[in-house]
This record gives structure tokens, C-alpha cells and sequence, in this order.
């Protein structure tokens, strides 16, 4: 029911006067959001939060925090158990540092590509009120959508890093797009204020290896806390 809730205020269009500009004018910060668990141990992990300078993708905020997880894991109820904990941190940037809030969010995780249409980054999206982007490694299998030799053999076509093709359900939705990186595919949906084709534009301009530089250097740096 809360799912539900929540998903009736995810936004699927673009609202800002920098997502309707080609070159992104006006886009100055880009956050990245993780969740790093501790080998070996699912109930602890590490919060991050980065914000990165755009279009440089040089690093401007880190946030990292060791958290405790009480939820068990849920399978399409996954925001339930990590997404209060990147609230927080959304929260203490616009406290310590609110001239360094992002104008928008990548998520590593799905937004509208999800069961219930409202996955992880639809979930912080609506929390935050942010623009928010959901970038996954791997295909959400939901609505006819399946890895199979039809959908690699349209992987293997995609023949220059930024080439795209849309994911349509067996409803007939597009739920979100395939992007190609570092000749590996990046999974990409809509999760709040964004538009399907503003969100893929911004992942590939984020891009310099396959993970988009943001989430990148969140995994990054929070794996790195965890170790020290």
C-alpha cells in the first residue's frame, strides 16, 4: 500500500529548464548514490551520497556513513531497505552544504522498470523531490521483458558507446532504455522529474568508462571506506 502511495507522485517529464537544453545548460551538479555492503555480512553497509561538478565530473561533496540494516530483503520492495539511509544523506548535504544540493540523482538500481512500476530510484525521487535516474547492470525481468538470444543479439547490434534501443513490455510500455558503454549495456528508466530521453542523454554525457562517473565514484569511494 505505502508502494503504492508513493508511486502515485512519480513524475515522468522533465521539469527543469536544464533538461530541455541539448547541451545540458544550466546542469551544474550531478549526484551519485550507493550502497556498499560489508563482505560477508548483509545487515551492514556503507551510505554514500557524491555530487560531482558537470559537465567536468570532478568530485565537489562526498558522504559516507556506516549503517545498520534492520529490513530483510524483499524482492521489488528492495527501497525499503536502503533508501531511508540515502534520504538521510540527502538530508545532511542540504543541511552542511546546500549550495552543493544535485540537480538531479543516479541511483544504481531501477526506477520505472520494476514490478510495480516504482522501483528504487522512483522511490528516492519521490522522497527527496529530486530528479532522479535509475541505472542497473543487469535487465530487470518484469512484463514479458527477458534476457534471452533475441534481446543479446540486440545488445550485439548496438555497434558505438551512447547507440540505444528501447525496452517494450509485453503491454506495449516502454519501461526504459538500453544504452551501450564500454561495449557492455547499462539498463536505464525514468525514476522522478525526468524524462526517458533526458535520462539516457545525461547518463551517456556521465559516462567515461561503463558505470556513469557519479554512481562510479559513490561505489568507489564507499568500498574504499569500508576497507579503511
Amino acid at each position: 500500500r505505502e508502494q503504492a502511495r508513493l508511486r502515485a507522485g512519480v513524475v515522468e517529464q522533465d521539469t527543469e529548464q536544464w533538461q530541455k537544453d541539448p547541451n545540458f545548460t544550466g546542469l551544474e551538479r550531478v549526484g551519485g548514490v550507493d550502497l556498499s555492503y560489508v563482505k560477508g555480512d548483509d545487515t551492514s553497509a556503507c551510505a554514500s551520497l557524491v555530487v560531482l561538478s558537470y559537465p567536468a565530473l570532478e568530485v565537489l561533496y562526498e558522504d559516507f556513513r556506516m549503517v545498520a540494516i534492520t529490513t530483510p530483503y524483499v524482492a521489488g520492495f528492495l527501497a525499503f531497505r536502503e533508501v531511508p539511509f540515502l534520504v538521510e544523506a540527502v538530508q545532511r548535504l542540504q543541511q552542511e552544504e546546500p549550495r552543493l544540493r544535485p540537480q538531479v540523482l543516479l541511483v544504481d538500481g531501477n526506477g520505472l522498470l520494476h514490478h510495480r512500476g516504482f522501483g528504487v530510484a522512483c522511490h528516492l525521487g519521490v522522497l527527496t523531490d529530486l530528479p532522479c535516474i535509475g541505472v542497473a547492470k543487469n535487465l530487470l525481468q518484469v512484463d514479458g521483458l527477458v534476457r534471452d538470444e533475441l534481446h543479446r543479439e540486440q545488445i550485439r547490434s548496438l555497434q558505438r558507446s551512447g547507440d540505444t534501443f528501447p525496452l517494450t513490455g509485453t503491454s506495449g510500455r516502454v519501461l526504459g532504455m538500453v544504452s551501450i558503454h564500454s561495449s557492455r549495456p547499462l539498463y536505464v528508466s525514468v525514476g522522478h522529474r525526468v524524462s526517458l530521453d533526458t535520462a539516457v542523454r545525461l547518463v551517456s554525457s556521465c559516462c567515461r568508462f561503463r558505470i556513469p562517473e557519479p554512481i562510479r565514484q559513490a561505489d568507489i569511494r564507499s568500498r574504499e571506506y569500508i576497507r579503511k
